[in-house]
């Protein structure tokens, strides 16, 4: 049975609950977490061993990349490279928020969490506890859903057990999340961005976001 850790959607309330979830993380561990829409899995996005274990737990294919949460604008030229005054815009602008913003990756990141395609999508997310998750660890962590791949994403943690079960080691638990559109998704390795999934965000409003850069 996982690790369950209670906690509140005020960060403040569940420091304690948060910190032992990051230092799973910081070892190596997997650990499920609520975001704005759907829970997630989080792995060290350092960690190349980590990151295989996130593919073992959703069944998913290595051609297919994850992406990563950071804690900060501040922190993106520590892992992705060449961004453009435009994209950076786009990520001053939506971030924190459901734009998910395929960039080109750093030379730190592992090749498995790219699937060698030297791309990475990241974000900011805008749920308190993905937030402070992401701060307490002290380094990007990857936001990939918590489910089977193909399997419907889940909302509870009742709905993460019935499908990671024994094979996941800890959730943290922060009752139902909101559901929902997922994140938009736009590459800005190109000019103008390709937009991948659209989401939550229309993509003529990330189009011209956008243009008030170029």
């Amino acid at each position: 049975m996982p690790l369950i850790l209670k906690v509140d959607k005020d960060p403040k309330r569940s420091e304690a609950a948060i910190g032992q979830a990051a230092r799973l993380i910081r070892n190596g561990t997997v650990v499920a977490f609520p975001t704005e829409t759907f829970y997630g899995l989080a792995a060290l996005a350092t960690d190349y061993k980590a990151i295989a274990r996130v593919y073992l737990l959703k069944r998913r294919g290595v051609q297919k990349s994850l992406s990563i949460l950071v804690a900060d604008l501040n922190e993106l030229d520590n892992w992705i490279e060449n961004l453009s005054r435009e994209a950076r815009h786009l990520a001053a602008s939506f971030w924190p928020g459901p734009l998910t913003l395929v960039c080109h990756a750093g030379k730190r990141l592992p090749t498995n969490l790219t699937a060698g395609t030297g791309k990475i999508a990241v974000r900011i997310s805008s749920h308190p506890v993905a937030q402070a998750l992401v701060q307490a660890v002290g380094g990007p962590i990857t936001a990939t859903s918590a489910n089977r791949s193909g399997s419907p994403s889940c909302r509870s943690c009742e709905q993460v057990l019935s499908q990671l079960g024994q094979d996941l080691e800890a959730i943290l638990e922060a009752g139902l999340t909101p559901g929902g559109k997922a994140s938009t998704i736009a590459d800005v390795t190109t000019r103008p961005p390709k937009i991948l999934r659209i989401g939550a965000i229309a993509a003529q409003e990330v189009l011209s976001c956008w243009e008030q850069k170029a």
